[in-house]
């Protein structure tokens, strides 16, 4: 089995680390439930920070930017499975079930599902596609244990109807309080203008009525400014912090903390 591997392709995904601590800036596309076999997994954006230890249950909202902390904790290292429910198999239960949605979900993005033995069990249903994955084979069954889990959730926890069947686009946010939120997290330019409800051309329009400026130029100006910020203010070391502020590489973070300040930033040691 693979660290990283789709059990059932496009449905449910298992992530494994032996005994290494990760963080990065990820981009939440679709709606997952999630399980935690062993380790300790955090997602922090810039308005909820939620932590999932083992046997907990966690339902990640769809559509948000924030960064992930994946920490072993025993020797069992870092182990957990994800359900995806995409909106085009969530659209389908809908109509199956005949439910009706009027209302835009407007509460937590991020929940801890209470335990119950319903969704333990459907948890431990899944593990054997850990030890035996079934490839391509599986894509009738991967449609079957997502609505297996959606029912499960709405048989537990009935209020989450909306939450589930909001298929709503993005409405248009506050552009500049957004971007000065979440100007760190290393996501394209792409999903910052799908974030905020707005299409490339007109994300980038009002980006430059705002800013006077385009994305990548500010997001760059951005995040040195706040680098140097960091360093002389804070004593922060470059390699602690290049990473947090949407930098791929310590080089890269150095040669453009050089060309923007005339000198390098372990000058400041």
């Amino acid at each position: 089995m693979k660290p990283n591997a789709e059990l059932i392709p496009d449905t449910v995904f298992y992530a494994f680390h032996a005994a290494v601590e990760k963080d990065y800036a990820v981009y939440i596309e679709h709606t997952m439930l999630t399980f935690q076999i062993s380790g300790e997994f955090t997602l922090e954006t810039s308005s909820e920070r939620t932590s999932m230890r083992p046997n907990e249950i966690l339902l990640l909202r769809k559509n948000q930017v924030g960064e992930v902390t994946k920490k072993p904790l025993d020797s069992k290292g870092y182990q957990t499975v994800v359900v995806f429910l995409r909106d085009e198999l969530l659209r389908q239960i809908a109509l199956e079930e005949q439910i009706e949605i009027k209302e835009k979900y407007m509460g937590k993005r991020n929940i801890l599902i209470p335990p119950n033995d319903f969704l333990q069990g459907y948890f431990q249903s899944v593990i054997p596609y850990i030890r035996n994955p079934i490839g391509n084979t599986g894509r009738i069954m991967g449609a079957l244990k997502v609505k297996e889990a959606v029912r499960l959730l709405l048989h537990t926890q009935p209020g989450l109807s909306n939450y589930l069947f909001d298929f709503s686009e993005p409405y248009k946010i506050d552009l500049e309080k957004f971007m000065l939120n979440n100007f760190y997290f290393n996501v394209p330019v792409e999903k910052f203008a799908q974030l905020t409800g707005r299409s490339l051309a007109s994300f980038k329009r009002d980006f430059k009525s705002t800013f006077g400026t385009s994305p990548r130029q500010w997001l760059q100006e951005k995040r040195l400014t706040e680098a140097r910020h960091l360093i002389e203010k804070k004593k922060k070391k470059p390699s602690a912090i290049y990473l947090e502020l949407g930098f791929e590489s310590l080089a890269h973070f150095s040669r453009s903390f050089k060309e923007k300040f005339g000198k390098a930033p372990s000058d400041y040691f």
